[in-house]
């Protein structure tokens, strides 16, 4: 594919370049909790301004359906963009309608402009080709030139990732020759020990890349909700935990595959449980309880890895020469069950190997808790994306990079 650096080689100034970035950030109303995925953007957005494009930032924004929401606006967004611009960004209240052709219009060389949430757009998502291609069009009518740094949304065929770059001369951006070139790291001539630790609520969410993984990594860290689900699978009560019994059939054959190939599973040995699930919103004592993994009460769900299971986590992933972590290991938004993802969290920062937070809650984790990002090999900002690409998928977003 070609690159930022080939545009910009070529010449940008005066030309409406349309960047598809992931601007996919939390709020809480208003407020952005994190802005780690803005700021991921900004060093394709500084590229261009900086060289005399007119920069046209798009994205999507949580699940709206395929109308305007004022719940999903990109507003703060923009306005945090250009913050971190350290310059005004213009931004339009709609799509490709009159506000957008009116932001885009007035736009000088340098100066750049959010349009609004593309998924506020049927045509964004659909799965009719027509109707995205249609839309997809209308989008090309912004620009003379696409670039592709929405990391996050590369595994989704949509409108602004998959056709609008078939549509326009198209280059990828700085974030997504990065996370490409990370990702080859795991998964094209790997350093070992590769340990490989997944946590998150749902093992059938993981499956696919556990799947691929077991032909590949030598150690395998099993943590957060999917956990209860292996640890059913060996026979034990996991009380009310969180629980896929259809998923066990395929836990019970991938841990025998495990075995066969050499990969060392590694599950909990002990957890945090309590009655009942923590109050995130006033963050009230919880007074868990630690138990041995293959004694939870039946009345009791795990909510975190315990003590026991840090160390031994933590040893497993001492001596690796690459580590991808992928899910938090219990219920960090709570302080009382936040300790299992911090020790992993911990562990990545004292390994001598290269190291990977594959997005999604753990890189919304890292920050949380407080780590230095800059201590971590590399932090994803798409963690659907990387695990799909770990899965040996073809990805829609990078494949329409591709010439």
């Amino acid at each position: 594919m070609k690159t930022i650096d080939e545009l910009l080689a070529a010449g940008v100034s005066g030309k409406r370049v349309f960047v598809r970035a992931d601007l996919n950030v939390p709020l809480d109303g208003a407020t952005i909790t994190d802005d780690g995925r803005i700021r991921a953007v900004l060093p394709t957005i500084e590229a261009l301004a900086e060289a005399g494009a007119k920069v046209v930032v798009a994205s999507h924004l949580g699940r709206p359906k395929g109308a305007p929401d004022p719940a999903f606006s990109l507003l703060p967004a923009a306005e945090r963009l250009g913050e971190l611009l350290g310059a005004p960004v213009a931004f339009a209240q709609d799509t490709v309608g009159p506000a957008a052709h009116d932001a885009v219009d007035g736009l000088q060389p340098g100066q750049v402009a959010v349009i609004e949430n593309l998924r506020f757009n049927p045509g964004e998502t659909s799965k009719d080709d027509a109707e995205r291609d249609a839309f997809a069009d209308r989008l090309a009518a912004l620009a003379d030139v696409y670039v592709g740094d929405g990391f996050g949304a590369v595994h989704r065929r949509h409108a602004s990732v998959y056709d609008l770059p078939k549509k326009l001369p198209h280059y990828a951006g700085y974030l997504i020759t990065t996370e490409v070139g990370v990702l080859k790291k795991l998964t094209e001539d790997v350093r070992r020990p590769y340990v490989v630790a997944l946590g998150g609520a749902k093992v059938s969410d993981k499956l696919a890349v556990i799947d691929e993984l077991l032909g590949k990594a030598d150690r395998l860290l099993i943590g957060g909700g999917m956990a209860y689900t292996f640890l059913k699978a060996k026979g034990h009560e996991v009380g009310i935990s969180l629980l896929q019994e259809d998923q066990i059939p395929a836990v019970k054959e991938y841990m025998e595959r495990a075995e066969k190939n050499g990969v060392e599973l590694v599950l909990p040995v002990d957890v945090l449980v309590s009655p009942e699930f923590p109050d995130l919103k006033t963050k009230a004592p919880a007074n868990p309880t630690t138990v041995a993994a293959d004694a939870i009460p039946a009345d009791q769900e795990g909510l975190d890895i315990g003590p026991e299971t840090r160390k031994l986590y933590a040893s497993k992933l001492a001596d690796a020469a690459t580590v991808f972590w992928n899910g938090p290991m219990g219920v960090f938004e709570h302080p009382d069950y936040a300790e299992g993802t911090k020790a992993v969290a911990q562990a990545l920062v004292e390994s001598k190997g290269f190291t990977v937070v594959g997005g999604g809650d753990s890189a919304a984790a890292v920050r949380t808790l407080g780590f230095d990002e800059n201590a971590f090999g590399h932090i994803s900002t798409g963690g659907g994306a990387s695990l799909e690409y770990l899965e040996g998928k073809t990805l829609p977003g990078l494949a329409a990079l591709e010439d």
